[in-house]
């Protein structure tokens, strides 16, 4: 069975979740987007490649759970 997915820049996923690519950066990336799951790193190289289905799969994911409030430092307060 082949498997299809919708890969991204930063900057196209910034767009699309209407969030700044720094907070991406900073604040998603390996914390709530993991690599392997959630982005990839194709041929070794620097290049970030998220991988839509994944992404949105997370963030659905996280409006049927608990409320989370973002933190200042970067993490969540479950209230």
């Amino acid at each position: 069975m082949e498997s299809s997915y919708t890969y991204l820049t930063t900057e196209e996923l910034a767009q699309r979740i209407k969030y700044d690519c720094r907070t991406i950066r900073q604040q998603l990336k390996d914390s709530v987007l993991i690599e392997g799951t959630h982005y990839i790193k194709p041929f070794g190289r620097r290049k970030i490649l998220f991988l839509w289905e994944a992404v949105e799969k997370e963030m659905l994911k996280a409006t049927h759970g608990t409320i989370s409030i973002p933190m200042a430092n970067g993490g969540y307060s479950h209230g």
